[in-house]
């Protein structure tokens, strides 16, 4: 052996042998598009997976080292590659302008990312005090930095591709990035050459590319003009005309559009070209939605073929269109072959798990096909951290909770992503530490393994066409779509577990396939226009036994539809407001304030809801506002005997924040105002679902959490910011038992204390008042059984178990107390089908109670 790896040594024929040994080609499936099928492991197979990074590791220039960081590129993730049907590596070769300065010449040299820190200030890369921050001045990352030029990065391309062929036998991509801002390499072109660009202020006042701006003539020669650039000429044709060139001499094979750009001209701002954190600026929307598209249409006249890849804003589509006229349904359907955006990394940053998780919802709702991603943040190649390590803390929960969403599309199935991006494989030292994919892989086959395969217990319903028709239409109303999604971040942040997004034009479709889609389900929605398809959907569905919770303004609702919810519109209010309410759920040392603040800009308009006719005995009224003498209700919930078990909420919503001119809508202090988004989690006490929290102060962020359907299970998620909280939570089945977990029952309440990040199954929910109870994997010590839990702890409690898919009655053995495995105290339970799903029903049990299935 010793012969051989001397023989063998630096070759990439020692390469191909190890990883042969390892059986790492095993189950390929080349150029397969398996859209979620699961291979033979059980994980819902990726398209593709992507590793972004940037030219740090490539600290040699010579083929030889090339090739050992493309070796340990595509071995470190060997594990997770595996289950992919295409691989791509996509280069941060600098910030984009290696595209824009490209002259058509190889031996041009390349202005590559070997900074950390920012180099386009006015402190010189290297100089000024120690004090200076990162973002203030920048550092070559090392003293031996290589300079590359153009014909040094094809080899680099070339290399990574034909060592990850060889290696995976799978198709290879390379991909180009394009950054609008300045933090990546000096950028001449944009911040001395071509000001004029550099409209948007993301990184402080004129830094960040626009999209549709126009430039100012040029005489200098580039790849798309040799004689210059002509004055006037749109920055989308001569970007589009410079990555044709770019990409196709390098040997690209897509290109990737950083932090917002095409997306709207401050894509990481709550106010931009529309909303000017004072108001709406509607009469500037058709134009501002014009030029946006003429960017993606002049583009594609230069670049026609090559495939876009899109990072998006780090907002949501109906904040995006109502302040910067983003208009996405026109950026998806225009036959631009792009992807939709990911994820925003954002949650690594700020922990602000709503706006990620709501804003990665909003994108998915409608999407040009079948493919969506999803992506992790792992490493920063720029600013010296590595969130993994640090930011995280090694905690996964920020791939638990994003990779719990899933979309359902117009044939009632549940479509997860198909692609997979890590930002990124380096760090800011150009080093690839092998404990970062050794820590973070096994999560991410968790996370894909347990993933939806059906809708989850809350879906949002999103108006993604609405919205886009409003903006078209009626740009009076901008402000509600505003204030919609900016109402779900905080809804979320304050511990609603929705997880399940599909759109208002998918739903007609989907229910017609698949009546029952949705019948263990509470749905979240606007309210309908009059005389539209959702206005009769709604009215139809509720009737049929549906269950549903609208939110925002009802003041363009059918006579019909304000009928159905007791609603009547009255005199709009605003300001503060004394607040009543029914449910006081969370157990806090100081309670929740009575008073909170309405602000109409930010909310979709004033408090103008009331019940129309309060002798109604199937109304029942949760909260109200009061101001003066006035009364508004503003959250109560409706059914009627003859709507086969349907049951309606509705909650006018206050969105409990204000603009300070920062990036994001600062939520209104916890101890001054009750903020309103938390009456979202309140009203599931109406419709089973109890979620408390026990906290000691109103500064304390309250848990994040997700609940996923998969395989008849469910797995829940959460992010605990602070580990002194407990949850208190019960579901119209029972109090979930997770597994591995003890839990003491209070009031039918299983009580939790949660680390920051944990991913839990559960299988078995419990009907009993107090006692010390857990759900344990036991051995299956019997030929033929593929698993066995155990229950203990209980008390004359009716159990619920929920059995994986396709195990017949036949096959699944409930025991109570046996002294062995199963030759004793086998007992029968009820196979149940009913509005909480399909589970087997064990009556008045006490002790424990072991299940077992083949």
């Amino acid at each position: 052996m010793l012969t051989l790896l001397k023989y063998f040594k630096n070759s990439i024929k020692l390469v191909l042998l190890l990883l042969l040994l390892v059986g790492f080609q095993e189950n390929i499936i080349k150029n397969e598009v398996s859209q979620g099928v699961p291979d033979k492991s059980g994980i819902k197979r990726f398209n593709n997976i992507t590793l972004e990074a940037s030219l740090k590791p490539f600290k040699q220039k010579n083929n030889k080292y090339y090739q050992e960081v493309a070796f340990t590129m595509y071995s470190q993730w060997s594990s997770l590659l595996k289950h992919a049907d295409t691989i791509s590596i996509m280069l941060w070769t600098a910030d984009g302008s290696e595209i824009l300065d490209y002259k058509g010449n190889m031996d041009q040299p390349l202005e590559w990312a070997k900074y950390i820190g920012n180099p386009n200030t006015k402190h010189e890369v290297g100089s000024g005090p120690k004090s200076l921050s990162l973002h203030e001045r920048a550092y070559v990352y090392r003293e031996d930095a290589p300079e590359f030029t153009y014909g040094d990065l094809h080899e680099i391309i070339q290399t990574l591709r034909d060592v990850g062929e060889k290696i995976t036998n799978k198709t290879i991509r390379i991909g180009a990035t394009f950054d609008p801002g300045p933090e990546f390499a000096k950028s001449p072109f944009k911040y001395e050459k071509h000001p004029e660009i550099v409209q948007g202020s993301a990184m402080g006042g004129n830094t960040f590319v626009n999209s549709y701006a126009v430039l100012k003539g040029d005489t200098a020669s580039y790849a798309g003009y040799p004689n210059g650039i002509p004055d006037n000429t749109p920055f989308g044709s001569f970007f589009g005309r410079q990555s044709q060139h770019f990409l196709k001499d390098l040997g690209f094979d897509y290109l990737w559009l950083s932090n917002g750009f095409g997306f709207g001209m401050e894509p990481w701002h709550s106010a931009g070209a529309i909303f000017t954190g004072k108001g709406f600026e509607t009469d500037k929307l058709v134009d501002t939605k014009k030029k946006i598209i003429d960017f993606w249409s002049l583009f594609r006249e230069e670049c026609p073929d090559i495939r876009i890849e899109t990072r998006g804003t780090n907002i949501a589509t109906g904040i995006d269109l109502a302040k910067d006229g983003v208009d996405l349904r026109s950026i998806y359907h225009g036959g631009f072959n792009l992807l939709p955006p990911p994820n925003s990394p954002w949650a690594a940053l700020d922990g602000d798990f709503g706006l990620e998780l709501m804003g990665y919802m909003t994108r998915i709702a409608d999407i040009p096909d079948n493919r969506y991603l999803f992506r992790y943040y792992t490493h920063d190649p720029w600013w010296l951290n590595s969130p993994w390590l640090d930011r995280y803390g090694r905690e996964p929960h920020d791939i638990y909770l994003p990779m719990s969403i899933s979309r359902i599309d117009e044939n009632a199935v549940v479509k997860l992503p198909t692609h997979l991006n890590f930002l990124t494989i380096d760090d800011s030292l150009g080093d690839m530490p092998d404990k970062v994919p050794n820590e973070v892989i096994p999560h991410i086959l968790t996370a894909r393994h347990d993933s939806p395969t059906a809708p989850g217990p809350l879906v949002w319903v999103y108006p993604f066409d609405e919205y886009h028709d409003w903006a078209d239409q009626q740009q009076d109303r901008v402000s509600e779509m505003y204030f919609g999604d900016w109402y779900i971040r905080q809804a979320i942040n304050n511990g609603l577990p929705l997880n399940t997004v599909i759109s208002t034009k998918n739903i007609l479709s989907a229910i017609t396939r698949k009546p029952s889609l949705f019948n263990g389900s509470i749905l979240f929605s606007i309210v309908p226009d009059a005389g539209s398809k959702m206005d009769i959907f709604w009215a139809e569905y509720i009737k049929k036994g549906g269950k549903v919770v609208f939110y925002g303004p009802a003041l363009k609702a059918s006579p019909e539809f304000l009928e159905l919810i007791n609603l009547q519109n009255t005199m709009p209010l605003e300001g503060k407001f004394t607040v009543e309410r029914k449910y006081n759920l969370d157990e806090i040392e100081t309670p929740y304030p009575n008073k909170i603040l309405h602000n109409s800009l930010l909310s979709g308009g004033g408090i103008e809801s009331k019940v129309a006719n309060k002798s109604d005995s199937s109304t029942k009224i949760l909260a109200s506002f009061l101001q003066g003498n006035e009364r508004r209700e503003v959250m109560w919930v409706r059914s009627d005997s003859n709507w086969s078990g349907g049951k309606v909420a509705y909650i006018r919503g206050t969105n409990s924040s204000h603009y300070t001119g920062g990036r994001l809508l600062k939520p209104d202090n916890p101890k001054v105002y009750f903020i309103g988004p938390k009456m979202l989690r309140d009203v599931l006490m109406e419709f089973g679902v109890s979620l408390k929290i026990q906290k000691g102060d109103l500064d304390i962020k309250d848990p994040k959490m997700t609940i996923v359907r998969s395989d008849n299970g469910f797995f829940f998620s959460g992010y605990n910011p602070n580990t002194t909280v407990v949850q208190k939570l019960r579901f119209e089945q029972g109090a979930p038992l997770m597994l591995g977990y003890d839990t003491r029952l209070e009031k039918g309440h299983a009580i939790y204390s949660f680390p920051p990040s944990w991913h839990r199954e559960c299988r078995v929910f419990v009907e009993q008042e107090e006692g010390v109870l857990s759900c344990s994997e036991l051995t299956a010590v019997q030929y033929g059984i593929k698993r066995r839990l155990g229950v203990s702890g209980l008390k004359n409690a009716n159990v619920r178990i929920y059995v994986p898919e396709g195990i017949g009655s036949e096959s699944i053995y409930f025991y109570n107390n046996p002294k062995n495995a199963w030759k004793e105290g086998q007992i029968e339970a009820e196979k149940v089908v009913d509005s909480m799903g399909t589970y087997y029903l064990a009556r008045n049990i006490t002790g424990q109670l072991v299940i077992a299935w083949e």
